[in-house]
């Protein structure tokens, strides 16, 4: 990574190409704007949609509450250029130029912020009836499968399958969850803390199958490795998303184990003037002491914020800020808001507070006497709270800790 080290340009860049137009791309080009680019700025999007924002897909857009979720932003007035129905093919940084549907387009500086795509059922494509759930014309042919209140199955309990499952039992459809591990989210929480998830989908009405894996689909049903055959008018899969980031091929772009942009501290690619942020780059986290790669909403809104500072700073020989957020995110699923704030990799206590049985309860986790980690289901306050305690990097007092009536500021060292 020895061109991470380098030291930028001392002139101001003229032309910053973002390349994605969702919250990374869209958040960074108004980023820039608002810490006084005055240059160029062109903002590449691959679908001709208005760029919009993704959570309301599996919520209001999907139960027809909502007919889109354009982004607030004028961006004429911005003076940012939009070209959208433009997929970038490749890039070649040695001559500063990104490859395009519509040609090759000149950078000063590139930020790539393409996010990620979801991850396909093997077998599964093309069969009628199979559906992804990331963009808007996702949401547009989901929506009429729920309005006709079809027998669905969904292929992993994962935070999307979950929210999707959510708003299918409120649309009134037969929801059936396959999940090939052993309980929900097993690939983001404890098994201790997951399991108490797993009611949740009875509690609304949701069959959820663990230790099931998909043998094959076939119009109208799924077959399961067990013999099982499971009806299905539809068939949605949520089986993870994976860095979008093939188009780099070749560019000399270094990507890491998760095919994820390497970025630096200062999200700066091992390319010189090209920039990676949200979903497709990793960053190294001196408060974890790891690189983390974090496929959230709130990691696409912080991250563009100090990729502008350091774009905008350069010519005026500013040192380039360092991105270490406090990792978050948050969902919505069978009556609850589930929040998580930190990273719970390293901890080596857990500490409850409340009954996880109960509507409201919280997961702290610690290093030595340190928060690092919290998920608060059903108590905001102890969500913004521990933030903050995380941020500080105070200790906390364990006992206190356990009390639930006790606010979480209250219980430090």
């Amino acid at each position: 990574m020895s061109e991470q080290t380098q030291q930028p340009g001392s002139s101001a860049p003229r032309r910053v190409v973002v390349a994605g137009a969702g919250m990374a791309g869209v958040q960074t080009a108004v980023a820039l704007r608002e810490q006084g680019f005055a240059g160029d700025v062109i903002l590449i999007g691959a679908e001709p949609h208005q760029p919009y924002d993704r959570p309301p897909l599996s919520k209001a857009v999907l139960l027809g509450k909502s007919e889109g979720s354009a982004f607030d932003v004028d961006f004429e007035a911005l003076g940012i250029e939009l070209r959208l129905g433009c997929e970038v093919l490749g890039l070649r940084p040695a001559d500063h130029e990104l490859d395009t549907e519509d040609g090759p387009v000149p950078y000063d500086v590139l930020v790539v912020a393409t996010g990620a795509e979801p991850v396909r059922l093997p077998g599964a494509e093309g069969v009628p009836g199979v559906h992804l759930l990331r963009t808007l014309d996702d949401a547009e042919r989901l929506r009429p499968v729920l309005a006709r209140r079809h027998d669905i199955v969904v292929v992993g309990a994962g935070w999307i399958g979950a929210e999707f499952a959510t708003a299918a039992r409120e649309a009134g459809c037969a929801v059936t969850v396959v999940e090939a591990a052993e309980r929900p989210l097993a690939g983001a929480l404890p098994a201790e803390v997951a399991a108490p998830m797993a009611g949740w989908y009875a509690d609304a009405g949701a069959v959820l199958r663990t230790h099931a894996r998909v043998e094959r689909v076939e119009p109208g049903a799924v077959l399961l490795d067990d013999g099982s055959r499971l009806p299905a008018d539809a068939v949605v899969v949520g089986i993870g998303a994976r860095p979008a980031t093939a188009w780099l091929a070749g560019s000399g772009v270094e990507l890491g184990a998760h095919r994820e942009i390497v970025a630096d501290e200062h999200l700066r690619s091992t390319a010189v003037d090209v920039y990676a942020v949200g979903d497709c780059a990793s960053f190294p986290s001196g408060r974890y002491g790891e690189r983390l790669l974090v496929h959230h909403w709130d990691n696409a809104l912080q991250g563009p914020r100090t990729v502008a500072r350091n774009i905008v700073g350069r010519a005026v020989g500013e040192a380039p800020a360092v991105y270490d957020p406090v990792p978050y995110f948050w969902s919505e699923q069978f009556g609850r808001f589930v929040q998580y704030a930190g990273h719970h990799a390293d901890a080596d206590t857990t500490l409850w507070r409340g009954d996880p049985s109960g509507p409201a309860w919280t997961v702290c986790w610690l290093r030595g006497e340190r928060l690092v980690a919290l998920l608060a289901v059903g108590r905001p306050r102890d969500l913004a709270q521990g933030r903050r305690l995380i941020e500080s990097g105070v200790s906390m007092n364990p006992v206190l800790l356990r009390d639930p009536a006790r606010p979480l500021k209250a219980a430090t060292a």
